[in-house]
């Protein structure tokens, strides 16, 4: 492996003869950066644009430099020049990662261990922290961006990047190699329905239907495990809603994309040092309902919130969109009558699932195959109801067959051939249905 310009440097600040190490080079990156916190006018600095503060770092950098008897060559100047600036500017050793697109995750275990993730595949970097305080200077910099707080009396926390980024922090004592970052980073052009059919994540017929079942107002429900690509489906299926309709989104970070205009965002919020002001995504539900929604877009069902989205869904307030935890079709459902009672509702069975058999009525399960790449596995009707059972129609799934050569999941998508109960509804709005949408001869292999 070819070395990097920053180990070139680290040699140098090293000696010749030794090992190369970025514990000097973070040494020398460490000196500069005091040194420009000392001379600093941060009052003329806020004056001026992120362009323009940037290129006069730059030139107070290479004085700082000049001072130093470090020999570096122009090509290592420039290395240390940017690598300060993300310090001063930027989220510093993260910032590479960050503006590099074909990385989605950010994973960093400790101060010097840094993955990321290409391709659905995971990767160690050689992206190190100076120590775990230089670590903790990053975190509290995101954290606090967002009017959120890390410390001992709370050390784990959600928050994210001004892009819309998702990041969870956790700190000692509950980590204990030192500081914890997660970033799952969001593109600032978000996929369409045609990426993900040219990206084989589903197919036409798949995506006309989901077109329609927004369009008819259909309660849907969007499970999957971490990192499936709910949040991306989410975000697809929101931007089918019609422009002229008044959209709510409830979120603990908010990371929603939404394109169209009337959209009002909610966010919950921690609680204060005295432990009190929390706001529960239970109570946002609660508030949104008072705020005349045409649609409620929940970003997670997590918890107690259940109950209530399921009473906004029974309650007029159709066409609404959230996402689940869940492994298949049937485990979330089981998920949400357990969410249901953990929000004190005493209930009979049946009459749970009676009511949320009526709440919901269609359940998209999306899939993170062997090989990384993303599937919408299935597309399921709820029915109704069967004795104590929620009846459940599979219309859409794909199946895998095996694993190539070169470690690629083959499978196919097809149609089961079942007709959904919801097609009606298509008729009576205007949306004939062509006639062969749900035809199983129609097989595409990936």
């Amino acid at each position: 492996m070819a070395e990097t310009a920053e180990n070139k440097v680290a040699r140098k600040v090293n000696g010749a003869g030794s090992k190369p190490a970025v514990g000097g080079y973070q040494e020398l990156k460490g000196r500069v950066h005091e040194r420009i916190i000392e001379v600093l006018d941060l009052s003329a600095a806020a004056a001026l644009d992120p362009k323009s503060l940037r290129r006069e770092l730059g030139h107070l950098i290479e004085k700082i430099l000049a001072e130093e008897s470090i020999p570096l060559n122009h090509r290592e100047r420039e290395q240390l020049v940017v690598d300060v600036q993300n310090e001063v500017l930027g989220y510093g050793p993260l910032e590479p990662l960050l503006q590099d697109p074909t990385v989605s995750d950010v994973l960093v275990n400790h101060a010097k261990q840094v993955y990321v993730e290409r391709g659905g595949k995971l990767e160690l970097t050689d992206v190190e922290f100076r120590d775990d305080n230089h670590l903790r200077k990053i975190i509290d910099r995101i954290v606090s961006g967002v009017g959120r707080r890390i410390d001992e009396s709370m050390p784990m926390v959600d928050a994210r990047l001004p892009d819309g980024s998702r990041v969870n922090a956790i700190i000692p004592p509950l980590s204990l190699e030192g500081s914890c970052l997660s970033v799952r980073k969001f593109s600032g052009d978000p996929l369409q329905i045609e990426d993900l059919i040219r990206m084989k994540s589903l197919t036409p017929e798949i995506a006309e239907l989901l077109r329609r079942i927004v369009r008819a107002r259909l309660n849907v429900l969007i499970a999957g495990g971490t990192g499936t690509g709910k949040t991306t489906i989410l975000n697809i299926l929101s931007g089918f809603i019609p422009g002229d309709e008044r959209i709510i989104t409830i979120e603990d970070s908010a990371e929603l994309q939404l394109r169209q205009e009337h959209v009002v965002r909610l966010e919950t919020r921690p609680p204060n040092v005295e432990d009190k002001g929390e706001v529960t995504q239970r109570d946002l539900v609660k508030n949104c309902l008072r705020m005349r929604p045409d649609r409620i877009i929940l970003g997670e069902i997590r918890g107690s919130e259940a109950l209530d989205m399921l009473q906004a869904m029974n309650t007029g307030h159709d066409g609404s969109l959230t996402t689940i935890h869940a492994n298949t079709p049937r485990d979330c459902l089981t998920r949400i009558e357990t969410m249901v009672a953990m929000a004190g509702l005493n209930l009979a069975t049946k009459a749970l699932r009676h009511y949320i058999s009526s709440a919901i009525d269609v359940l998209i399960q999306m899939t993170r195959l062997s090989d990384g790449t993303r599937k919408l596995t299935s597309v399921t009707e709820v029915t109704g109801m069967e004795n104590e059972t929620i009846t459940l129609q599979e219309i859409f799934r794909f199946e895998q067959t095996g694993i190539d050569g070169n470690r690629r999941v083959r499978g196919h998508f097809s149609a089961t051939g079942l007709r959904p109960r919801f097609v009606e509804k298509f008729e009576a709005l205007g949306m004939p249905t062509p006639a062969d949408l749900f035809n199983p001869a129609k097989i595409y292999e990936v």
